[in-house]
Parts: C-alpha cells; sequence; structure tokens
C-alpha cells in the first residue's frame, strides 16, 4: 500500500481521518459512493472541503493511486469530484487509479479555488 506522505492525516479538532496507518490484512475496504444529504453537519462538509483541497494540491488533474487514502472519506467525493483513472476499475485495491473532476469540484466547492 502506498503511503502519500504530505498528505493531512486528519481534520484538524476533529476525529475525521483523511488517510489509515496501515493495510487491512485480510481485506481491502472496497470504495463505494455516498450520497451527501443537505443535512449533513457542518464538520462533515468542512471535512470534505478540506480533504479535496488536499486531494487537489497533491495531486492536481492527475491520476493518483489510493494507498492509503481513507475509503470512507473517499466515498463523499466518489463519482462527482473523485472519478476513476482506469477502466476496469477495482474498488477493492489500493493500488485503484484516481483522479479528481476539477470541473466538478469547481462547480461543488467553489471557496476553495483562488479564481
Amino acid at each position: 500500500m502506498l503511503k502519500h506522505r504530505g498528505f493531512p492525516g486528519r481534520l484538524p479538532g476533529s476525529d475525521l481521518q483523511f488517510t489509515i496507518r496501515r493495510a487491512d490484512p485480510r481485506k481491502v475496504t472496497p470504495l463505494k459512493a455516498r450520497e451527501r444529504f443537505a443535512d449533513r453537519r457542518a464538520i462533515d462538509r468542512q471535512a470534505d472541503e478540506m480533504f479535496l483541497t488536499a486531494l487537489i494540491e497533491h495531486f492536481g488533474e492527475e491520476p493518483f493511486e489510493r494507498g492509503n487514502l481513507d475509503a470512507g472519506r473517499l466515498g463523499w467525493l466518489l463519482g462527482r469530484e473523485v472519478v476513476p483513472a482506469e477502466d476496469p476499475f477495482d474498488p477493492a485495491s489500493y493500488e485503484a487509479l484516481l483522479r479528481v473532476d476539477v470541473d466538478r469540484a469547481r462547480a461543488s466547492f467553489p471557496d476553495i479555488f483562488d479564481d
């Protein structure tokens, strides 16, 4: 499992994690898109925004390996701002390639862009 050095581990001041420490030797938690409802807590929305900002700062529009990025946190963005970068896509692989859809990210989170 690739560890993304320099990537923030969690949302400061919370228990919301962005990365995992070690691979699960028994099975990989599969990625699956999670529905974002309008009544989510403010801290959850803030975590999505900070996580997406970190993805853009570290990888830009280039494909990146899932590695030690948290499956639950990726799930909130998967299929919208974060999309598979390979076909076929294996959601249960630490080596799965993803990429940020910057146009979609700009539409969903306009505040993280400097324009």
